[in-house]
């Protein structure tokens, strides 16, 4: 019985193309059955077809990794007969999704029941009824590639939750680096408005003198390296301490302890800090042949923290405690630390203080102040550069 590709083409969903990229292999010890089955498939319009005599030879070409669509299998075979063929391709990961019709002469119900059970699609007696075979073959290889489609769709749904899950952590890590990771938590977790009054603060500014003239003269990526490398410096002091980065305004250096999460020793982290950063710059000025020098202001009280944007998320602090500091580092002397009489009084006798006297302050009048000029424990040698 002849059939024609383009009868069958219209009753299945592989196409004439499809039809020419399936591959079979045959295995039968008779030369004259595999002929015929070849025949009988080549009629079909399937034109990759592969042969075998016994079992182990067709464990061979499986193990080729050609990606076979179907197997139509004899079971009884001198060597490795079927069935041993059977239980070796169904317990192999790499084989068992490969379909197999087994094409017997038994005609043992039995056998048949057998051969469905060791994992065969399919049993067909011979001589079989080319009719019959055609339907169980474009049947099994429907399924075959509906199967292969669905494994090929959970691949692609498992990539994209991957990708996805990727790009959810490195969203949560990029608001990491944006906020404090006790105000990103908070916003993960559906927060809208954040804004709290600290009452117990220390509030930190520093400004590079001498890095306005070199930006004027130096090459962009130069001053963008330059400026990058040393906060970075900046940044590793603060988190070694506890202390909170809020953000940098060209040259100048925010740092705060006690927000957003409180702290007893608020004004201990902020000035071990910037006990740091001063002996950092030396030795920064030693190593790369600078001159900068660093003036920074200290105060401590109490303020307003929050978030601010939409597009952009920014966490801030205002207040009264934000405003001495950065009138401390402003009105403050290059190289050192300038603290107000309210730090002072938090860091206690373990910290060396020099008085400064009275001073006018913009916008504060006369106030007394100081220069912060060690710790009692000396330990700022030991902080290494990056």
């Amino acid at each position: 019985m002849n059939i024609s590709k383009s009868a069958f083409a219209r009753e299945g969903v592989l196409g004439p193309d499809g039809l020419a990229a399936c591959k079979f292999l045959v295995i039968d010890d008779s030369r004259m059955i595999r002929l015929t089955i070849s025949k009988h498939l080549r009629q079909l319009g399937f034109e990759s077809i592969d042969e075998a005599d016994n079992g182990a030879a067709g464990i061979e070409l499986l193990r080729t990794g050609k990606d076979y669509d179907l197997v139509l299998l004899d079971l009884e075979m001198p060597g490795m007969n079927g069935f041993e063929f059977l239980k070796i391709v169904k317990s192999d990961p790499a084989l068992r999704s490969v379909p197999v019709i087994v094409v017997s002469a038994s005609e043992q119900l039995s056998a048949a029941i057998q051969c469905i059970s060791d994992g065969a699609e399919d049993f067909l007696n011979k001589p079989f009824d080319p009719v019959l075979l055609r339907a169980r073959v474009f049947s099994t290889i429907e399924k075959k590639r509906l199967r292969d489609t669905d494994r090929q769709l959970l691949q692609e749904l498992e990539t994209e939750k991957s990708l996805l899950v990727q790009e959810k952590e490195k969203s949560e890590q990029l608001l990491l680096n944006v906020l404090p990771q006790a105000i990103a938590a908070r916003l993960k977790n559906g927060e809208k408005v954040i804004a709290e009054k600290q009452e117990a603060t220390t509030v930190g500014f520093t400004d590079l003198v001498g890095f306005t003239p070199y930006a004027r003269n130096a090459e962009p990526v130069d001053v963008v390296t330059m400026l990058n490398r040393i906060f970075s410096n900046f940044d590793l002091m603060s988190a070694r301490n506890g202390v909170e980065k809020i953000k940098t305004i060209g040259d100048c250096y925010m740092f705060a302890a006690g927000v957003p999460i409180p702290i007893e020793d608020h004004a201990r982290r902020v000035a071990d800090s910037a006990l740091e950063m001063l002996s950092f710059i030396e030795r920064f000025n030693a190593r790369f042949g600078t001159e900068f020098q660093i003036r920074i202001g200290l105060n401590s009280g109490p303020l307003v923290a929050g978030i601010i944007g939409k597009q952009k998320f920014a966490y801030d602090i205002w207040g009264d405690a934000v405003n001495v500091a950065s009138r401390m580092e402003s009105s403050g002397l290059p190289g050192r630390i300038h603290i107000s009489e309210a730090t002072r009084a938090a860091l206690g006798a373990d910290y060396e203080c020099e008085a400064r006297g009275s001073i006018e302050v913009k916008g504060l009048g006369q106030i007394n102040t100081y220069f912060l000029l060690s710790k009692n424990d000396p330990f700022l040698d030991e902080v290494p550069l990056i």
